[in-house]
C-alpha cells in the first residue's frame, strides 16, 4: 500500500474523530439547554473525577476505600442523567461518542493491535479503484463463472475437450488464489485465441485477491507501453501516472492482458523485460494473457524475455471456439 495513500486514510480517520467530537459538544449544548440540570451532574462527574486522582495520590493508604466512594457517588449521578433522558424522551446513548466504526473507535486498529474490519475494506476499496478492474469484476468472477458455457465435444488436435480443459484451468486458478501468500515463484502466462475465457479467468483472480486486501493493477501491453513512454519522456507527470509506474513493479500482482498488441520496438522489449525481471528478483507475482502461441511468442521478443517467462510461469492454453 503506498504510504501516500495510507497517510490519506488516517487522516480521514483522525477527521472522523474529530468531527465526532464535535457533533457530541453540539449535542451536549442542545440538552444543557433543554435540561440545565445536566450540565450540573456532568460538572460533578467531571469534578469527582478530579478529586478522586487528587485524593489517591495524597492518601494511598486509603485508595481502595476512595475508590469505591467516587464510584457510587458516580454511578448515582449517571443514573439521574439516564433517568432525566429517559423523563425528556432522549435516546440513552445521546450524550455518548457516536464513532463511524465502534470496534476501533475511528482509529482502524482494534485495542489488541489487529486492523479493524473498516481499515480493512478502506484498503480494499482502494485496491479496488487502482485495479483498473472494478467494473469488469462485478459481471466476471468465480461467482458468476459458468462451466456450462463450454462445449463437451472432443477436439481432436488437443485431445480433449474445451470443458475439460476449462476445468483444468480453474482448478489451477483457485489454487494460484489460495496459495498467493506462498513465495513459490508461480506466475501465470494464458495463451489461445481471441475470446475463450483468457479475460474473464485474469477477472476471476483480481477479484478473489482484491477482496482478501492485495494490490492488484490491471493493464493491457498497449496501455503498459503507453504509461512507461510518456514516464520516460514526459516532462511533468500526474499523481496517477507516477502511481501506475511505481505498481508496475510493486503492486501484488500485475496483470498484462493482450501481450503482442503493442508496438513492438527496441524500447518496448528492454521496458517490457524491465518490469517482468524486476518482478522475479522482487518475488511479486505476474498473469500475462496473449493470443500468441509460444513459438510466435519466441520469435516476436528476444530470448532474454521470452528465457524469462518460460522459465518462471505457468503456461495455460487456452482451447476452443470465440465464446462472445
Amino acid at each position: 500500500m503506498n504510504n501516500d495513500k495510507l497517510r490519506e486514510i488516517f487522516i480521514k480517520y483522525e477527521n472522523n474523530r474529530d468531527r465526532a467530537k464535535l457533533d457530541l459538544e453540539m449535542r451536549k449544548n442542545k440538552v444543557y439547554n433543554k435540561i440545565p440540570q445536566m450540565k450540573d451532574i456532568d460538572d460533578k462527574i467531571f469534578q469527582i473525577g478530579l478529586s478522586l486522582s487528587k485524593s489517591v495520590l495524597m492518601n494511598e493508604d486509603d485508595r481502595e476505600k476512595i475508590v469505591q466512594k467516587c464510584k457510587i457517588e458516580m454511578n448515582s449521578l449517571k443514573k439521574q442523567k439516564q433517568d432525566l433522558l429517559t423523563q425528556h424522551k432522549i435516546p440513552s446513548d445521546y450524550l455518548q461518542m457516536q464513532y463511524k466504526c465502534n470496534n476501533c473507535k475511528d482509529k482502524g486498529f482494534k485495542p489488541d493491535g489487529s486492523k479493524c474490519e473498516c481499515l480493512k475494506q478502506e484498503l480494499i476499496k482502494d485496491a479496488y479503484k487502482i485495479s483498473n478492474f472494478s467494473k469488469l469484476i462485478e459481471k466476471e468472477n468465480f461467482d458468476t463463472f459458468d462451466m456450462n458455457l463450454f462445449s463437451e465435444e472432443k477436439i481432436d488436435s488437443e485431445g480433449i475437450s474445451q470443458k475439460e480443459n476449462m476445468l483444468n484451468i480453474y482448478s489451477l486458478c483457485e489454487s494460484f488464489t489460495l496459495n498467493f501468500d506462498e513465495a513459490n515463484g508461480e506466475n501465470l502466462l494464458f495463451y489461445g485465441q481471441t475470446g475463450v475465457g483468457k479475460t474473464f479467468m485474469c477477472s476471476c483472480i483480481a477479484k478473489r485477491l482484491l477482496d482478501k486486501g492485495y494490490t492488484i493493477l490491471y493493464e493491457t501491453s498497449y496501455n503498459v507501453v503507453e504509461l512507461l513512454q510518456n514516464y520516460r519522456f514526459e516532462k511533468s507527470h500526474t499523481f496517477e501516472d507516477k502511481r501506475n509506474y511505481k505498481l508496475l513493479f510493486e503492486c501484488d500482482l500485475l496483470i498484462i492482458d493482450d501481450l503482442g498488441t503493442e508496438m513492438i520496438n527496441s524500447f518496448t522489449i528492454s521496458e517490457m523485460f524491465n518490469i517482468i525481471n524486476s518482478r522475479l528478483i522482487d518475488g511479486k507475482k505476474t498473469i500475462i494473457s496473449t493470443n500468441l502461441s509460444p513459438i510466435q511468442m519466441a520469435a516476436t521478443y528476444t530470448d532474454r524475455i521470452f528465457s524469462r517467462i518460460s522459465s518462471h510461469y505457468r503456461f495455460l492454453k487456452f482451447i476452443g471456439e470465440d465464446l462472445r
